[in-house]
C-alpha cells in the first residue's frame, strides 16, 4: 500500500545524489511490509558504471539485506519512472508494485531520453543502432539442455 513517506525519501535520495555529484537525479527505496529493506541513488558517474542506476543499486541492496534474489513481497518507490534496464531488473526481482514520481517525459526534458531504446526493441537485429549477429547457436543451446537436467539448479 502506498506510503508517501517512502516516496519523499526516494526524492530526498535523488537530491542527495546531485549534491554528491554521483550521477543523475534518481533515488529509490524498496519496502517490505512497511519497512525499508533497500535504498539507492544513481551512481553511474561516480562509479563509472552505466548500470549503476538507482533502481539497480537499491535492488542489490535489498537482495543483500534480505539474503535473497527474489523480492516478490516488496514494493519499489522511485523518484522517476524506471528506464528499460531498470524496468527489466524490477521484473527479474519479481517486485510486486512500482510507485514512481516523475515520469519518462520529465526525465527526457532534463536530458535523460530513453525513447530510442524503446524503439530499438521493435527493430530486427540488423536494423538496430547497435547491430547484432547470432553465431554458435547449437553449442549454446546444448548448455541450456545441460542446465535443464541439472539436479542442483536453482530456478529463478
Amino acid at each position: 500500500m502506498y506510503d508517501e513517506t517512502f516516496m519523499r525519501e526516494a526524492i530526498k535520495l535523488s537530491r542527495h545524489c546531485i549534491e554528491k555529484n554521483a550521477g543523475g537525479p534518481f533515488g529509490v527505496v524498496i519496502v517490505r511490509n512497511g519497512v525499508e529493506v533497500g535504498r539507492g541513488y544513481n551512481m553511474v558517474t561516480i562509479n563509472n558504471d552505466p548500470t549503476a542506476h538507482a533502481e539497480i543499486v537499491a535492488i542489490r541492496d535489498a537482495c543483500k539485506n534480505l539474503n535473497t534474489f527474489k523480492l516478490d513481497d516488496c514494493e519499489i518507490y522511485t523518484s522517476c519512472e524506471p528506464c528499460p534496464m531498470c524496468f527489466g531488473a524490477i521484473y527479474w526481482a519479481r517486485i510486486k508494485k512500482i510507485y514512481y514520481a516523475a515520469d519518462r517525459f520529465d526525465a527526457e526534458k532534463a536530458g535523460f531520453d530513453d525513447s530510442f531504446i524503446y524503439k530499438e526493441f521493435d527493430l530486427s537485429d540488423n536494423r538496430r543502432s547497435i547491430p547484432a549477429e547470432q553465431h554458435c547457436k547449437q553449442e549454446a543451446v546444448k548448455v541450456f539442455c545441460e542446465w535443464e537436467k541439472l539436479a542442483t539448479r536453482v530456478d529463478y
